[in-house]
Order: structure tokens, then sequence, then C-alpha cells
């Protein structure tokens, strides 16, 4: 009667070892939507005036790129640093790609009205994002965001 006692705390003790220990294995496996797109990575491209028929031009550079998952699907964000203060009416405009399971943006922004300063890094980002449902997502292995100088692209 007293060994059952003690086997009770003992298992019990057991049990939230092994499950608490196999939560790290969750926490980097593929299962875990916060793994469904890995680590950024950087490209320098060159420089290109491309300009579109709305007027707005490519961010001169790409700094971040992030993939926050939502419950439908996920949100792009993307922070851009344009050469002089002023820079607006930024999006990130998807572009066809040569393979379909890429998702290619570019991030569109238009000039200041009139002549800005430089001015500090901090004071000129700008901040863009785009969203993607689920259905989208299932068929896409990457997603780029292409600026001027640069561009970033996450994996999976």
């Amino acid at each position: 009667m007293k060994t059952d006692r003690m086997r009770t705390p003992i298992l019990a003790v057991m049990a939230i070892s092994l499950t608490v220990g196999a939560c790290g294995r969750v926490a980097e496996s593929r299962f875990n939507p916060f793994n469904w797109f890995g680590r950024e990575s950087v490209e320098t491209v060159a420089a290109n005036a491309d300009v579109t028929t709305d007027g707005r031009q490519l961010v001169d550079q790409v700094t971040e790129l992030a993939v926050d998952q939502t419950p439908g699907g996920a949100i792009i964000r993307a922070v851009g640093l344009p050469p002089v203060q002023g820079f607006w009416d930024a999006e990130l405009v998807r572009v066809n790609s040569a393979d379909p399971s890429l998702a290619v943006y570019e991030f569109r922004v238009l000039p200041p009205l009139e002549r800005r300063a430089q001015s500090t890094t901090q004071s000129r980002e700008i901040i863009a994002g785009a969203a993607l449902s689920n259905r989208q997502l299932a068929s896409i292995r990457g997603i780029v965001v292409r600026g001027q100088r640069s561009q970033r692209t996450v994996s999976r």
C-alpha cells in the first residue's frame, strides 16, 4: 500500500519530465508554425533606376524582412531605407517569378515632393507589408523582397 503512494508522485514527475523534454524537439521541428520560414539572407543587386507606371520606384535598400504567422496565413513585413527622408506610399508589390515556389515582391515608394536632408538611418526607415493566405503559402517555399541595391530572402 505504501509503495503505491510512492509510485504516483514518481510516475507524475517522470511523465512531466518526458513531456517538457519533448517540447525542445517540437520547437525545432517543421510542425511548429514559427519555423515555417527561416532566417533571412541578404543579396546585393546592381543599381537600377526602375520606375513603375504609377511613378513609384524601388526603395534604395531592403534592410529587414520578417514573416509573421497568423491564423489565416502570414504577414510579410519589410523595412526599407531610402537615400533621404520624405519617401512615402510604400508598398510590397508582388511580381511574376520564373520559379512558382518563390513569392517575389518589389518594395516600391514615392520620392519626396521637395528636396530633403539625408538625416539618420532610423529616421529614414520605411515599413511595408503584404499578407498571404494559407492557401497561397501551401505552394511557397521562399519569399524575396527586392530593392534597388539589395534584396532579402527567407525560405523554408
